[in-house]
């Protein structure tokens, strides 16, 4: 079942999907070399609660966190812990947050210091590939069409894409139907219509788009262990351009900060 939704459920959803771009601004402000991954969920949890929102993540299916941090070769699904960030890492921080009723979810994979060239490619790539999947999110088009963005951006530039995790609809719950494939073919799928909201996640591979689970049964790495990207928007599909309900201005003006 699909669930549209109402332009005051979909004002609902930019509610908390801007409570997570917040959170993610919150990380970037303090994330560096040395820092602990568990210092960021505890800041990115404080932040969330004093925004009125609940930690969408923590306790879901049973996961313990409020944020998925994930480092180099991990996809998605990584616990914050006591490991410590490092010079030339990426981070992947995927968050969400639930606040009347409604769910909103985004994720970003921050660069570390000095990172190679070939891996900041990696994100480069990974980014733009999600917003030439949100381009193609407007009414008449089909499900097909986003995961093709995607594919064919992502394999021209010598890059693959992960095929066990998906993008989601979201809403009253974290994931909803439909699944949003990020691979896929021209014209097939699901017909896009006004109010579906969807969160479209590339995950983007260095090598091989085969991945594994780890042994805490959540996080997933890369099987040849090369870097993963990931970035995450939560949009809503409209009839000429679909509406970012989440946001990266907040994280990218603190980043350009530090950068200057």
């Amino acid at each position: 079942m699909i669930y549209y939704k109402s332009l005051e459920e979909i004002e609902y959803i930019k509610e908390s999907s801007l409570i997570v771009a917040k959170a993610l601004a919150e990380v970037a402000k303090i994330i560096k070399p040395g820092i602990k991954t568990s210092y960021l969920d505890k800041v990115a949890e404080e932040f969330i609660k004093d925004n009125k929102a609940i930690p969408a993540f923590k306790g879901y299916r049973g996961f313990p966190y409020t944020l998925c941090i994930s480092i180099n070769e991990c996809v998605v699904h990584g616990f914050p812990s006591d490991r410590i960030i490092k010079d030339g890492d990426i981070v992947s921080v995927d968050c969400g947050a639930l606040k009347n009723g409604y769910y909103g979810d985004s994720a970003y994979t921050f660069s570390i210091g000095e990172v190679s060239a070939d891996v900041l490619k990696l994100l480069e790539i990974t980014k733009e590939s999600l917003y030439k999947a949100i381009e193609v999110s407007v009414e008449g088009k089909r499900l097909g069409d986003i995961g093709f963005e995607i594919q064919s951006h992502v394999e021209s530039n010598g890059f693959s894409v992960v095929r066990d995790l998906v993008g989601h609809g979201i809403g009253k719950s974290l994931h909803e139907k439909p699944n949003v494939l990020n691979y896929g073919k021209r014209g097939n799928g699901l017909a896009l219509k006004e109010g579906l909201v969807i969160a479209i996640e590339p995950m983007i591979n260095m090598g091989t788009y085969k991945v594994i689970q780890e042994n805490d049964g959540w996080t997933i790495r890369t099987l040849d262990r090369k870097p993963s990207a990931h970035f995450e928007h939560t949009i809503a599909v409209k009839k000429q351009k679909a509406e970012i309900l989440s946001s990266f201005k907040f994280i990218e003006e603190v980043v350009s900060l530090q950068k200057n």
